[in-house]
């Protein structure tokens, strides 16, 4: 066999050669090929089925009632792998040792790279909040994802609409964040925020950067059910009148985003609909 295939081999040592190059080009290019697919598959820290954890390495405490867990990817160089917009489910346990499965926005980027940051708020009676109240540097948190239905395109429209209520602002955040900083998005953001008092603000300063970075781009409009004495914003609660008059007019090529408590997604739906923006042109988290 092996002299068989000796004998095919051409006797001419310029086109021995020309084979031997050849077969080292493909072979090489058959190596990077599977480095580049396993590059590929092995992108991102998540897993749609499996649980996976995470340590936690930074505990910041923002407000009373707010922290913000920073946890690590497994490598330095790992990236969460999460499309913009779009969630993780948290896995804990309640105090009565129960298992609880929640949602949650990261509000870092791929461009943050090692880890991923998630704020939240913790309420006295929360199940969840439980679990993250009880989080220390050096414990892990479960998590599973991507999850979501929102789809980033940049460029995709001309101006989005933001209305969000308490922690609904995490998903506005990261969408905000994506459409900024990338040079080749020039997507406006008007964002309406709603909260009842000062305190409950979230991410402010960071939001208050994004107004001040990038003029003409980033808008936001403060609502405050109980407001201090010096409130220069909204009062009360976000109304139809509100949206129309700081928000882009129904167009095919804006998208009107919401995301906050039950009745409020409910309310800011019917404003919506009443002043003409399509279905197609509204999104709720």
């Amino acid at each position: 066999m092996a002299n068989s295939l000796l004998e095919r081999l051409p006797k001419d040592p310029t086109s021995l050669v020309g084979i031997i190059v050849a077969l080292v080009a493909v072979l090489a290019g058959a190596a990077y090929f599977f480095r580049s697919s396993k590059k590929r598959k092995s992108k991102g820290s998540l897993d749609t089925e499996t649980w996976r954890s995470f340590r936690l390495v930074k505990r910041t405490q923002l407000s009373h009632n707010v922290v913000k867990f920073r946890f690590a990817l497994p490598t330095p160089h790992s990236v969460l792998g999460l499309p913009i917009g779009q969630h993780i489910s948290c896995l804990g346990q309640d105090k009565g040792g129960e298992e609880v499965i929640k949602p949650y926005t990261p509000t870092t980027l791929d461009s943050d790279i090692g880890f991923f940051e998630l704020v939240i708020k913790i309420y006295p009676y929360g199940r969840m909040s439980h679990h993250f109240s009880k989080l220390q540097v050096g414990d892990s948190l479960s998590v599973r994802g991507p999850k979501g239905r929102f789809l980033y395109r940049p460029g995709a429209v001309k101006a989005l609409g933001m209305l969000a209520g308490g922690t609904g602002l995490t998903p506005m955040f990261q969408v905000s964040r994506a459409v900024l900083e990338n040079p080749k998005d020039s997507t406006k953001i008007y964002l309406i925020y709603a909260n009842v008092t000062y305190e409950d603000i979230l991410l402010k300063e960071e939001l208050d950067n994004f107004h001040r970075k990038y003029p003409g781009r980033f808008s936001v409009h403060y609502v405050l059910e109980k407001p201090p004495n010096d409130w220069e914003g909204s009062v009360g609660y976000i109304s139809k009148e509100l949206i129309q008059s700081f928000c882009p007019a129904p167009s095919p090529d804006i998208q009107m985003l919401r995301c906050g408590p039950p009745m409020m997604n409910k309310a800011m739906q019917a404003h919506l609909d009443a002043l003409g923006y399509s279905k197609e042109t509204q999104f709720q988290f």
